[in-house]
């Protein structure tokens, strides 16, 4: 194993996108946290995040996780161009002439994802620490530890997405069509929701329309990139502004989206592993 990373290592230090990418989010990911602490102006009303409760335990798992879940594309484009130079630059066919096995290529591949999902997750659980050490209104023992969930969750939402776009850039071996087959799968997925969601509400009334969405589970909501988004869903109800405007909060612990992406991310894996063992390189 340290063989394989060594290897990887030497791969990526000297390719630029690596270097630019991995600077540019673990930048981006620390300058984010910190945004609750920055007054905004909406509409010619103060608004500060930090008032509004985002800093508080045990919300701030939730919304730390979730917004800094939003940068995974920084992350997941160094995944993409490291990959794809393997085939663009012929590396991977020199890799096997030098006895490297595609099972070994898979495992140094993994490694690399894991060592980014896990410094991420670290990075976000310590950040996420100090501030609602720091800024918290509940410091009660109890509510510090409540969500800490959220940080699994998080780390598993990384480690399928990036699982997912290893086995697009091994299938289709370049980077533009990698971004184009996201995208794509994005899309069809999106139609995909809105079609079975728009079949079983057809012809309620607003009232029983939210009562489906809030109880009813969907298939559209186990394919890949719904199952990932379900595993930390959008925290914006937990705001005070949101609870003065009567909005309420209702969590439900995602077991189906931790499940899916469990299976999602054996079929990732295995898939890139037999794509590597059939096509003839």
């Amino acid at each position: 194993m340290n063989r394989l990373i060594k290897i990887e290592w030497l791969k990526n230090y000297n390719y630029k996108p690596f270097k630019i990418f991995t600077i540019l989010y673990f930048s981006i990911v620390i300058l984010l946290l910190f945004v609750g602490l920055i007054d905004f102006d909406l509409f010619g009303k103060n608004i500060n995040l930090r008032e509004e409760g985002i800093y508080n335990f045990p919300e701030i798992w939730n919304f730390t996780t979730y917004i800094v879940g939003l940068l995974k594309i920084f992350l997941g484009c160094i995944i993409i161009f490291s990959i794809c130079q393997e085939f663009s630059n012929r590396m991977f066919k020199q890799n096997l002439i030098d006895g490297l096995s595609r099972k070994e290529f898979i495992i140094s591949k993994l490694s690399t994802i894991l060592i980014f999902s896990l410094a991420s997750t670290v990075l976000v659980f310590l950040i996420t620490l100090y501030l609602g050490k720091t800024y918290s209104e509940n410091q009660d023992s109890e509510a510090v530890f409540k969500e800490i969930f959220f940080i699994g969750n998080y780390f598993l939402k990384l480690f399928t997405f990036f699982s997912f776009l290893m086995f697009l850039s091994i299938l289709l071996r370049k980077s533009i069509f990698v971004f184009l087959g996201f995208f794509v799968l994005w899309f069809v997925e999106g139609i995909a929701s809105g079609i079975e969601k728009f079949a079983n509400v057809r012809g309620l009334n607003p009232k029983e329309v939210m009562k489906v969405m809030e109880e009813k589970t969907f298939f559209s909501d186990y394919l890949p990139l719904s199952s990932m988004s379900k595993l930390i869903e959008a925290p914006f109800n937990r705001l005070k502004l949101a609870k003065i405007l009567g909005m309420e909060y209702q969590f439900h612990y995602p077991t189906g989206a931790l499940i899916a992406c469990v299976v999602w991310s054996i079929i990732f894996i295995a898939g890139s592993y037999l794509i590597l063992k059939k096509r003839d390189w």
